[in-house]
């Protein structure tokens, strides 16, 4: 009966979290009759590659995708060092005003982005970097949430690791970088998938300082064609299937580190 009862919840949660993506999938294959007279259907009823063709002609479509790649790979990287080393000196130095230090981090969780979009995009505007890469990416290269992980996770690490290694004369920087990175391979595949992610998808922060398609990533650009174009829906749909491949294929590579680094942060 309890097993019966699992088979029944598990079967409803992967319906309601399969349902959208594979009409999403089958809605890039459909022609507009096909998804407009049944739009209930998950399955077409005739098959067609005119979204996948049409992409590369009606959007500068590679353009789209190397900013995208550009910006959240970029911003990925310098979030997990800039991140790490502000963990670093919150976990692993004592200084005065670090607990202060490490509330008004987290204070900085409770802030809504859209809070402080206006005053960092004028400032972007005194600086002249908007519709630049820089522009695109030095205001996102850290997060609040990813020093909290990493704090969370070196926490975990062993203080005498530092004692012996102090011994054999290393300093702090040697210390951070030789000795609690390579043992920290779980939070930083946490923090950088989840950051990945939310930087491959994000449409507010490109729309706000972008205003060219030569600095426009996917979702901006995908967004902005919906709404200056008669919608060919079947591109749309093409677009947002391509835009998920990078993610899958970030999520099963970092799957084993990720759960991990989930679970031993929480340990603290």
């Amino acid at each position: 009966m309890l097993a019966t009862s699992r088979w029944t919840f598990l079967s409803i949660g992967l319906v309601l979290a399969l349902v959208p993506f594979i009409w999403t999938v089958g809605a890039s294959f459909r022609p507009e009759s096909d998804l407009f007279g049944h739009p209930e259907r998950l399955v077409p009823t005739e098959w067609t590659l005119h979204g996948y063709r049409q992409i590369w002609e009606q959007l500068p479509f590679f353009r789209l995708v190397l900013n995208t790649i550009l910006f959240a790979g970029v911003t990925t990287t310098l979030t997990v060092v800039f991140d790490s080393m502000c963990a670093y000196a919150l976990a692993r130095l004592t200084f005065r005003g670090r607990t202060l230090c490490f509330w008004l981090v987290l204070a900085t969780l409770m802030v809504p982005f859209q809070t402080t979009l206006i005053p960092v995009f004028e400032e972007l505007y005194h600086l002249g970097w908007l519709n630049t890469y820089q522009g695109l990416i030095v205001p996102r290269a850290t997060s609040a949430f990813g020093i909290f992980l990493f704090r969370q996770f070196f926490m975990s690490v062993p203080r005498e690791l530092d004692e012996a290694a102090r011994i054999d004369g290393a300093g702090h920087f040697r210390i951070y970088s030789r000795i609690i990175l390579p043992l920290s391979k779980p939070a930083i595949a946490t923090v950088a998938l989840l950051n990945f992610t939310a930087l491959w998808n994000d449409l507010l922060w490109p729309l706000v300082v972008s205003s060219s398609p030569e600095k426009r990533t996917l979702p901006a650009g995908l967004a902005l064609f919906a709404g200056t174009h008669v919608t060919d829906h079947a591109v749309l749909m093409a677009g947002a299937v391509i835009s998920l491949l990078p993610i899958a294929l970030a999520f099963f590579m970092a799957q084993r580190y990720f759960v991990a680094g989930i679970s031993t942060a929480g340990l603290k």
